[in-house]
């Protein structure tokens, strides 16, 4: 079973559920987390088109950070079916004196908390702290702890990567165009070229069954594509050894979303 842990579809914004679908279908992805992109508090779309498709989506939710009772919000999307609910590390909301009280609510309610940054937010110690603070709650960092195209040292992925130590936490493994520049000519056959070592980095602090692959649809269209995002892990050697590949590409995800 292959899964994607990360995209994105609405009716204001990006695609529509059919369009990513037509892209799982040609991929021969199984399943996908829909991930509510930033700024939309309305979640109603995703619920509606995941309730249509007998188990293959689950939902992300977002919540306003100015709604006046986000606990009691966050309850309540959690009856509607959210599998998760998705918090920046430094998020903030102005009803609540302690933000904590949202992520440690998430771990009680059974929801994943998909986390939004980058990898100096990721690095941050109060992060951290949230992390340790919460340790029933399932925390999921995004997009390689959002490195993108860094070039070394890496001090700040690095630091991002020390998360790894507290056992609540997984992360997502992007399409090489989100951590590799795109070949200046694009050759008949897809490669890129000078990959930098951040998924070897990610194996060696996470390893493999805290690990999932996430497309990032549609924005990864203007990068390398939506099956070349699964085939550039697919086909990576940091997951080459024994069933490696099949915990990043969906044993991890199946286990930590809810997927039979």
């Amino acid at each position: 079973m292959i899964i994607d842990t990360h995209c994105h579809a609405g009716r204001n914004w990006f695609q529509p559920i059919e369009t990513l679908e037509f892209e799982m279908d040609e991929a021969g992805v199984d399943a996908a987390v829909l991930i509510q992109h930033g700024g939309t508090y309305d979640n109603d779309y995703l619920f509606a088109e995941a309730a249509k498709r007998a188990g293959r989506f689950k939902v992300v939710v977002m919540i306003d950070p100015e709604d006046p009772d986000p606990l009691g919000r966050l309850e309540q999307l959690a009856g509607q079916g959210a599998a998760g609910v998705r918090i920046a590390p430094d998020g903030e909301f102005t009803a609540l004196s302690d933000v904590t009280d949202i992520w440690r609510k998430a771990g009680e309610l059974g929801l994943v908390v998909s986390s939004l940054g980058d990898d100096k937010r990721f690095s941050s110690a109060s992060f951290k702290k949230i992390i340790d603070d919460c340790p029933d709650t399932q925390i999921v960092i995004e997009h390689l702890a959002g490195v993108g195209i860094a070039e070394p040292p890496y001090t700040d992925y690095e630091s991002a990567l020390e998360c790894a130590t507290r056992p609540n936490t997984t992360v997502k493994v992007p399409g090489l165009g989100e951590i590799t520049r795109r070949p200046p000519v694009l050759l008949p056959d897809f490669r890129f070229e000078n990959i930098p070592p951040l998924f070897e980095m990610a194996h060696e602090a996470f390893g493999v069954d805290r690990m999932m692959w996430g497309s990032d649809f549609p924005p990864s269209a203007g990068r390398e594509g939506y099956g070349n995002t699964l085939e550039g892990v697919r086909s990576h050697p940091a997951f080459a050894n024994g069933d490696d590949i099949d915990w990043v590409l969906g044993k991890t995800a199946a286990c930590v979303w809810g997927f039979d």
